[in-house]
């Protein structure tokens, strides 16, 4: 039976079709909105894993060139490969509102397929894969507690607007995308151009309004199919043993607890790691038996840190570090620690430290992105990489390259940056800023943005403001009784129930990222988290800037210097030459790089000054616009005996006849001029066919 229903979604049709694709998956739905479809599948295994320690649910966008009208560009490959990043930061906005709608104690696989089928361009496919998992889960048998829905917000020309076109998201000074029930707000990532607090809670309620109409238009959905769930098997080794050593053992473990946290001792992460060793090695290590393994025990541990964190924060406001809930850690700054490098920092704050290098390189550089969501490539000339290796949270571990969660922390930092980078036109440079995070425990991304500004500067890039970057979090027991705290560390990120990042300058937002475990927070929560935020950002940037309050004047001497000018487009092939033979040989000649745009703008860098200024003497001298009545210096390239002829500026020939050579009458032509000579002659005409005549006479009299 094929079930279908739409709606008008800001002035769009929103559709949600079953029964027709993908009849073997346990749920199948597909969304059109516009004409971008995407099918989003569903299936869980209700037999929990023993052995996994979380919940595995996996989320995969399958992009397709295809959905765009275009063939892979690769020659030789034309099979689609490995995800692209837009693929992998898309599933990790499908993955972040859907998790938390499943029992805290699943431990069931679930997997959720969204690919990309057809796209227009106006209407982006992010979001859309959020409603088609919710309604796929939602049709199904697994206890999922949704419907959710996603939407995007932009700010344009002074109001909010909730899921712009494309073309219109061009104009927008903010990108918002939401995801959220019809009660509370599940997830929120965003990249804006310094916008208030204010206009941003503003945003959050217009979009919200709009995901209770998509929330609305599921259940009708859901309500004309005959579904029945099925609760998870659960994995009752880990969830009942735990309990009984909850409460056989837990005065003596949470007095050992007690009394470590309140010296301060659960703040570092090393720290508390030898804590956990050293509660192992004296009272837990008995407990170990048949009944009872090494994992069970651990998590009966994790289970009364927990309680026991929770409960002080909420009754006392005491955090597990002795800080007050809204205190910033330690913070340590420094710039320039590496020589060779164009620009580098490091940021600590407290047990979190990221070393951030920026390297400065030519348009030719740049990134090129295609895909299935984009309708022409562009070039990316701002890229952020995030990477962090196991030694940085005290394991070992495979380096098998960025895993989703490097690629999508990279993405945030270079979103918060973005705004303040500068135009082409003022810093003509391709900007690599790489963040390498030593050690983590807590707010890795938000030390990568402080970090990245710092290093930004002292490379000499001239980025409008700094910005810097927090991560707030809550423990929330009811709509009365909750706390929200400033730069949690990792035990509070594991123990708590949101991890909300905001960055900005000291004037506005340039990105947010949130996510919660619970089944949403209040407009009231994210206005109080965003203005703590704010406190705590300005506090964190008046710090950074106590160590470098502006981009240094000059840019590292191992950097590429960059010189800029334009030609006519019409002197393109006279720079380039037949097959590339002028260029290559400028390059071979003088060593620099030479990248020319469509529209004549020619930039020449190099680390040697004095050959870029060569190079583009050479340039210059080739696309030289001539003048008639304009003096030249030539050199003469081939005598006749009514002339010679003089090779000018941009390689054209231009003749003198004779009877221009001198003031008087000249016999024989070599009797003034002889092969190579280098002539002053002024050009004195240019005739239908583009021919030059030059007058060695006439440039002698002006002078």
């Amino acid at each position: 039976m094929i079930v279908k229903v739409s709606a008008d979604i800001c002035g769009r049709t929103l559709s949600l079709e079953t029964g027709k694709l993908a009849l073997q998956a346990e749920g199948s739905v597909m969304v059109r909105y516009g004409n971008t479809a995407i099918l989003t599948t569903s299936v869980a295994r209700y037999k929990a894993d023993p052995k996994a320690s979380y919940f595995p649910l996996s989320v995969e966008v399958v992009e397709r060139f295809y959905a765009a009208g275009k063939i892979k560009g690769s020659r030789f490959v034309k099979r689609e490969g490995r995800p692209s990043d837009w693929a992998v930061l898309t599933a990790r906005l499908t993955d972040r509102p859907i998790r938390p709608l499943f029992p805290k104690e699943a431990r069931n696989e679930v997997q959720i397929v969204s690919t990309i089928l057809s796209v227009d361009f106006a209407n982006e496919p992010e979001m859309m894969s959020v409603i088609g998992a919710s309604a796929a889960l939602s049709m199904s048998a697994a206890p999922f507690m949704g419907p959710v829905a996603g939407v995007t917000v932009g700010y344009i020309d002074g109001q909010v607007v909730v899921n712009p076109t494309s073309t219109e998201m061009t104009k927008s000074s903010m990108t918002l995308n939401i995801a959220g029930t019809a009660d509370a707000i599940m997830m929120v990532e965003c990249g804006a151009n310094e916008v208030s607090e204010n206009i941003m809670i503003d945003a959050l309620a217009q979009g919200h309004a709009v995901i209770k109409q998509i929330v609305a238009l599921q259940n009708e959905f859901i309500g004309k199919l005959n579904v029945k769930k099925k609760p998870f098997q659960q994995k009752e080794v880990t969830d009942v043993k735990a309990q009984e050593l909850e409460t056989k053992f837990g005065p003596i473990v949470e007095q050992r607890l007690i009394e470590n946290m309140n010296k301060g001792v659960i703040g570092g992460d090393m720290r508390t790691k030898n804590l956990f060793n050293d509660l192992y090695e004296t009272e837990v290590e008995a407990l170990v038996d048949d009944d009872n393994d090494a994992s069970t025990v651990e998590q009966g541990i994790f289970n009364l840190v927990k309680k026991h964190i929770r409960r002080n924060v909420l009754n006392q406001s005491l955090r597990a570090d002795g800080r007050k809930l809204d205190e910033i850690r330690t913070i340590e700054c420094e710039v320039g620690l590496l020589t060779t490098n164009h620009g580098s920092a490091l940021f600590t704050r407290g047990g979190t430290q990221a070393l951030t290098i920026t390297t400065l390189g030519s348009s030719s550089d740049a990134q090129i992105i295609d895909g299935a969501n984009i309708e022409d490539e562009v070039k990316k000339r701002y890229i952020h990489h995030y990477n962090a290796a196991p030694y940085s949270v005290g394991e070992t571990g495979r380096m098998m390259g960025p895993k989703r969660r490097e690629i999508g922390h990279g993405a945030l930092a270079e979103r918060a940056l973005e705004p303040v980078i500068p135009s082409k036109e003022v810093f003509p440079y391709t900007v690599m800023v790489v963040s390498e995070v030593l050690s983590q425990n807590g707010s890795s991304s938000m030390a990568s943005v402080c970090g990245s500004t710092l290093s930004l500067m002292d490379a000499g890039v001239p980025i409008r403001k700094p910005v810097a970057g927090i991560a707030m979090g809550l423990i929330y027991e009811s709509a009365d009784k909750y706390a929200i705290l400033s730069d949690i560390q990792g035990t509070e990120d594991f123990c708590g129930d949101m991890d909300f990042k905001v960055a900005g300058t000291d004037t506005g937002i340039t990105a947010l990222q949130m996510d919660i475990k619970i089944k949403g927070i209040s407009l009231e929560i994210m206005t109080r988290a965003l203005e703590q935020a704010r406190i705590g950002r300005l506090h964190i940037l008046n710090i950074m800037q106590q160590t470098l309050s502006e981009p240094r004047a000059d840019i590292s001497p191992y950097a590429p210097k960059i010189s800029v000018i334009t030609i006519n487009p019409d002197k393109i092939r006279d720079v380039i030459g037949s097959g590339g033979k002028i260029i290559n040989k400028i390059i071979a000649d003088t060593g620099v790089e030479i990248d020319i745009e469509d529209d004549g703008t020619v930039m020449v860098s190099g680390v040697d000054q004095e050959m870029v200024r060569k190079a583009l003497a050479i340039i210059k001298n080739l696309t030289m616009e001539l003048e008639v009545g304009t003096i030249y210096e030539g050199k003469v390239v081939r005598i006749m005996d009514f002339g010679a002829f003089v090779e000018l500026p941009g390689g054209k020939d231009g003749l003198i006849h004779i009877s221009e050579l001198a003031p008087f009458r000249v016999g024989k032509v070599e009797d003034i001029v002889k092969m190579g000579d280098s002539v002053k002659a002024k050009l004195i005409e240019i005739d239908s066919q583009g021919r030059l005549r030059l007058s060695k006479r006439q440039a002698e009299t002006q002078n």
